[in-house]
């Protein structure tokens, strides 16, 4: 009998106490009590911790926005920064064509000039050639006439025997020569044209 009793004690021990869904809910003093636990937490939480918090969370907030504004700012300098250098940029190669054809065109004009002054000179050292070849021809005309005049009137005068030493009759005969032989330089060119 003795395990009898034991059995009546368990049946006994389970139908005193909270079955079914009284299981899963607390006695009514734990809720009292949590509950006023939970009250004295959340006024101290609101009271102390939420402000804290908020303040926290707005001093964020506030350096978030005043760092997107920044960030805009500086993007807008950038921007016009960026715009500025493009437009010096533009105004510099703008400066420099328009300096590349400044030279060109001076570049341009010193070679027409150079050419013109060269040109020019040219010119001039050819004309001062030819009065020089002209002189030069010249004094060879008169002083090869001079050498083959006293040439043929020595040759003359052995010829004939006759002095010629009269510079009248001299000079006629060695114009008359020279004209012969002018003559008979030319008919021979006429013939080699």
């Amino acid at each position: 009998m003795p395990a009898h009793s034991s059995a009546a004690q368990v049946v006994a021990a389970q139908t005193e106490g909270p079955q079914g869904i009284e299981l899963f809910l607390p006695a009514g003093y734990d809720l009292l009590w949590s509950s006023v636990t939970l009250l004295i937490i959340a006024v101290a939480f609101y009271k102390f911790i939420l402000p804290q918090m908020n303040k926290v969370l707005d001093e964020r907030s506030a350096l978030i926005e005043g760092g997107i504004e920044k960030a805009e700012a500086a993007q807008k300098q950038a921007d016009e920064a960026l715009a500025q250098q493009q437009q010096l940029l533009a105004e510099a190669r703008a400066d420099a064509a328009q300096v590349r054809e400044e030279a060109r065109a001076e570049g341009t004009a010193i070679i027409k000039e150079l050419k013109a002054k060269a040109s020019e000179e040219a010119e001039r050292i050819t004309d001062t050639a030819r009065r020089q070849i002209e002189a030069d021809r010249q004094a060879a005309s008169v002083s090869l006439r001079n050498e083959v005049g006293a040439l043929a009137t020595e040759l003359a005068s052995k010829i004939v025997g006759e002095s010629l030493e009269d510079s009248a009759r001299q000079s006629r005969v060695v114009d008359r020569f020279l004209d012969e032989l002018e003559a008979s330089q030319a008919v021979a060119s006429n013939k080699e044209a």
